[in-house]
C-alpha cells in the first residue's frame, strides 16, 4: 500500500475541496490508501516553539513524514492558497533542515466555483513545492472549475466528466508515486 496524506486547504464545512479529496480518494487505484490529514487544528507557526514543539506539531510532522506521497487539494484565495494550508506547510518544512516534505512526490488539485478552476492556487502552491523539493507531478494538471455546480446535498459529485477526468488525474498520480519511488 502506499500512504498518500491528503491535505485540504479549506476549513468550511461545505467545502468543495474536502468534497473533491473525499471523491479523490474513492478514485484512487487500490494500491493508494488516502487519508485527509487535518490541519485546522495546527496553531499559527512561531520558530520559538521548535525548541519544545505542541505534540500537535510533533504529530503532524510524524504523520507527513511517515506518508509516500502528499496530494494537496486548495481552493484559491486572492490567487494564492489559504494561510491555513500555508501554515500547515511551514510547519512540516521546520525545523530548518529537517523538512517532513522532502522527496516526497505530490500532486495537487485546485478548486473553485469560478471559471479558471483556482489556476492562480495552484501554481502559487506549486513554486513552495519546489523549495520543499516535493515532486509535484506536472501533467495532468487539475482545475476544477464551477465546483458550485458539481455535488448533490449528500455531497456526491454528480457530473461524470468531472469524475472521469478525477480517475485519469488518479491513475496518473499512482503512476508518478511510483516513478519516484523507483
Amino acid at each position: 500500500m502506499i500512504d498518500v496524506a491528503v491535505l485540504v486547504g479549506s476549513l468550511r464545512k461545505e467545502s468543495f475541496s474536502r468534497k473533491t479529496a473525499k471523491v479523490l480518494a474513492e478514485l484512487g487505484t487500490p494500491e493508494l490508501a488516502s487519508e485527509i490529514v487535518e490541519i485546522g487544528q495546527l496553531p499559527l507557526y512561531n520558530q520559538d516553539s521548535d525548541a519544545a514543539p505542541p505534540d500537535s506539531l510533533t504529530k503532524f510532522r510524524e504523520r507527513i513524514k511517515a506518508a509516500h506521497a502528499v496530494l494537496f487539494v486548495t481552493p484559491e484565495y486572492n490567487r494564492s492558497i489559504p494561510g491555513i494550508l500555508k501554515n500547515a506547510i511551514d510547519i512540516g518544512s521546520r525545523p530548518y533542515g529537517h523538512s517532513a516534505w522532502n522527496g516526497k512526490p505530490g500532486a495537487i488539485v485546485s478548486v473553485s466555483p469560478g471559471a479558471i478552476g483556482g489556476f492562480g492556487a495552484n501554481h502559487h502552491l506549486r513554486q513552495s513545492l519546489v523549495f520543499l523539493n516535493v515532486l509535484a507531478m506536472p501533467q495532468p494538471e487539475a482545475y476544477v472549475s464551477g465546483a458550485d455546480k458539481l455535488f448533490d446535498d449528500s455531497g456526491s459529485l454528480t457530473n461524470d466528466g468531472t469524475r472521469k477526468f478525477l480517475k485519469q488525474f488518479m491513475d496518473a498520480f499512482a503512476g508518478w508515486i511510483r516513478r519516484c519511488r523507483a
